[in-house]
């Protein structure tokens, strides 16, 4: 890790927050509709304390026949935990994209943790802290209208002042990680194959852990149509997963750089580029063939032994 990856990632941080709100290729106009906040009776509270300073509540939306959250102050993690018949030991810490500013809890979070403990794999759904937004529905949908309509050309914070902006968000992923490896025996993961995935805001989340994460230091992770800009790979970087649509309104750009700096560190990384699927995929059933990216991602860590247990 160096400050010059960091800086990089962090710079990227501060233009593509304010952009890249997890939203599927499906039609757009798909209202946003209040829902009271559901029964997560298996979710922990994290250690991180409340966002500092924060005065809207969370609460919950559904949209495009999924369910969102926003005003997100106190961190949890939910497990979903495998059949201990065919656990693998493997663990994934899910983080969920929406620009920092919402969550995609169910298509992003719970869809995807779901199918890993289906293949072995334990799964823990990160709900970190977001960017406060205005307490009332019609109050956010003007503030991301105007969010958008600024996002050309947005201010570039220096990597110091984008650093204290995720700050909160990566003390909820060191937290998650740290809970996961101290909690392994009870639910029989392994505490050297703990990885991160990440969607949107989330594959951001991903990086900022795998690179300025200190003690979180995922063992494997996946960045699922989010951002790949250039930047030095640790020297010990993880393997990767990458998958992103061309036709991503946000990212599909041909700048590949991250993955430039994978091969050039000599670091396991693989890359699916579909030809279409938009931004914001994730679990959605669709007819483009970015759907196949879960098996694809479930194969891969079959490559790297992940889906076997440890003698």
């Amino acid at each position: 890790m160096t400050q010059t990856a960091i800086g990089k990632l962090l710079r990227t941080i501060s233009f593509v927050a304010a952009i890249a709100v997890a939203a599927p290729a499906l039609a757009q106009s798909d209202k946003m509709t209040p829902i009271a906040i559901p029964a997560q009776p298996n979710a922990i509270v994290l250690g991180t304390g409340p966002l500092p300073g924060a005065k809207a509540p969370e609460s919950w939306h559904s949209q495009y026949g999924s369910v969102f959250a926003r005003n997100v102050t106190v961190a949890t993690l939910t497990p979903f935990l495998p059949d201990p018949a065919k656990a693998t030991g493997a663990a994934v810490v899910v983080a969920p994209g929406g620009g920092f500013r919402t969550l995609s809890m169910e298509n992003e979070g719970w869809d995807v943790a779901r199918a890993l403990a289906d293949r072995g794999v334990a799964a823990f759904v990160l709900k970190y802290r977001l960017n406060q937004t205005p307490a009332d529905m019609a109050g956010f949908e003007r503030s991301m209208t105007e969010m958008f309509s600024a996002a050309a050309r947005p201010p570039r914070a220096s990597p110091e002042a984008a650093m204290a902006g995720l700050a909160p968000q990566i003390a909820d992923a060191r937290a998650a990680f740290a809970l996961i490896r101290k909690r392994s025996a009870e639910w029989r993961v392994d505490p050297d194959r703990v990885g991160m995935i990440g969607f949107s805001a989330g594959a951001m989340l991903t990086m900022a852990t795998t690179l300025a994460g200190e003690d979180a230091k995922p063992a494997f992770i996946g960045n699922i149509y989010g951002p790949l800009t250039a930047m030095p790979a640790p020297a010990d970087a993880p393997p990767m997963f990458v998958a992103l649509a061309a036709d991503d309104p946000l990212f599909g750009s041909p700048q590949y750089g991250l993955i430039d700096a994978w091969r050039t560190a000599k670091r396991p990384v693989e890359f699916h580029l579909y030809e279409q699927g938009g931004h914001g995929f994730g679990m959605y059933p669709k007819e483009t063939t970015s759907t196949g990216w879960f098996e694809a991602y479930v194969r891969w860590l079959g490559m790297h032994g992940l889906l076997k247990r440890k003698a």
